[in-house]
C-alpha cells in the first residue's frame, strides 16, 4: 500500500454537466488496477458505488455541501483532506469530482494555499471532460465551460461516436483554440486506460519539461476563442527576480479575474536552477527545480490562459523584466 511518506497525488476530475465524468470515475473505481482511492465529491446524490471500490468504507466518499466546491468550503476540503492524511496507508491517490457548473480554480488554490495539505498532497492533474457532441452549445451559453477546458492539463473528448469527422475536427480546434497546451483524449463512454487520466504529473511544469522540453514554446505565440484565449512569450535575457515578482503581483492582482492559468519557466540572473511558475487566478506558487540541460538555451517563457488578455501589454511587461 501507499508510502505514507511520500505526497499524496490529487486528481481533479471536472467537466460539464453530462459530459461524462461520473462514467470516468466510475471506471477509474472499476478497474482492475490494484490502486485504491478516495473520492471526494461535491454534488450529493450525483454518483452511486460500490462501497468496496473505494478505499475500505463508504466515509471514504465525501460530499461536499450540496454544491460547488468554492471558497466558502475550500475549509471543508482542507479538512477532509486533513482527515484522510490520518489514514494515509489506505489509499494510493485522492479522486476529486466537482459539480457540472464548478469553476475548479478554489480546489486548485487549495494545494496552494493551505501550508499542512501542500506538504503532504500534491496536485498532479486538472481532468476536464468534455462533450463532444454539446460543447458548442455550452460554450455559447455558459462560461464555466470555457474555464473547465482553460484549467486543464488533461481533456477527455468524450462522445466522438455521436459526431461526424468534420465535427470532432472542429470541436478540437474550438478547444485548442482555449488551451493549447492540455493533452486531448478522443473517448466513447469514457473509455481510456487510466494512467492516461492518473498519477500524470501534468500539474508539474518540472515532469512536464523533462518529457516535452518545448511545452512552453511560443514565440509570442497566441491563439483566440471568442471567450477565453492563450498565449506564450518567451524573453532570452535573463530575468531579474525582483523585478519579476513585483510585475507578476501588480499584474495577479489587476488582472488576477481574468488570468486563469498562467505558468511559465525563469531562467534568473546569477541562479543555474530554473524557476518554475504557476498561478490560478490571483493565487501563485512556485519552486525552483534542475538547471537547464547543458546546451539549452536559457530562455525564459510564461503562458497566460484567460480572457481579455492584452497581447502587447503582456509582452512588454514580461520583457520588462529582464536584466538592464
Amino acid at each position: 500500500m501507499a508510502d505514507a511518506t511520500i505526497q499524496v497525488p490529487v486528481t481533479v476530475l471536472t467537466g460539464y454537466l453530462g459530459a461524462g465524468k461520473t462514467t470516468l470515475l466510475n471506471r477509474i473505481l472499476s478497474e482492475n488496477h490494484g490502486r485504491k482511492y478516495a473520492v471526494v465529491i461535491n454534488e450529493f446524490g450525483e454518483l452511486g458505488v460500490d462501497n468496496d471500490l473505494v478505499v475500505d468504507s463508504d466515509e471514504e466518499v465525501f460530499e461536499m455541501n450540496n454544491g460547488c466546491i468554492c471558497c466558502t468550503v475550500r475549509g471543508d476540503l482542507i479538512r477532509i483532506v486533513g482527515g484522510l492524511m490520518k489514514r494515509r496507508d489506505k489509499f494510493d491517490g485522492i479522486i476529486i469530482e466537482t459539480t457540472g457548473l464548478a469553476n475548479p480554480a478554489p480546489v486548485a488554490q487549495t494545494f496552494f494555499v493551505d501550508d499542512n495539505v501542500r506538504a503532504k498532497t500534491r496536485l498532479d492533474a486538472i481532468v476536464t471532460v468534455v462533450d463532444a457532441k454539446h460543447l458548442p452549445a455550452r460554450l455559447a451559453d455558459s462560461h464555466e465551460a470555457a474555464d473547465q477546458i482553460a484549467f486543464a492539463d488533461v481533456i477527455v473528448l468524450n462522445k466522438t461516436d455521436l459526431v461526424t469527422p468534420e465535427e470532432l475536427e472542429a470541436v478540437e480546434a474550438t478547444i485548442r483554440g482555449i488551451n493549447r497546451f492540455a493533452v486531448i483524449h478522443r473517448t466513447e463512454r469514457a473509455a481510456l486506460p487510466i494512467e492516461q487520466v492518473l498519477d500524470r504529473g501534468s500539474f508539474d511544469l518540472a515532469r512536464i519539461l523533462e518529457l516535452h522540453p518545448d511545452f512552453l514554446d511560443g514565440d509570442d505565440a497566441h491563439e483566440h476563442n471568442e471567450d477565453v484565449s492563450s498565449m506564450s512569450f518567451e524573453v532570452e535575457k535573463p530575468i531579474d527576480p525582483e523585478k519579476f515578482n513585483a510585475w507578476i503581483a501588480v499584474l495577479l492582482q489587476d488582472k488576477g479575474a481574468d488570468l486563469l492559468r498562467t505558468k511559465g519557466i525563469l531562467h534568473y540572473a546569477g541562479e543555474d536552477r530554473r524557476f518554475a511558475f504557476q498561478a490560478v487566478h490571483m493565487i501563485a506558487d512556485g519552486d525552483f527545480i534542475g538547471p537547464a540541460k547543458e546546451g539549452e538555451p536559457k530562455t525564459s517563457r510564461l503562458v497566460f490562459i484567460g480572457r481579455n488578455l492584452n497581447r502587447p501589454q503582456l509582452r512588454r511587461g514580461f520583457e520588462s523584466c529582464a536584466v538592464d
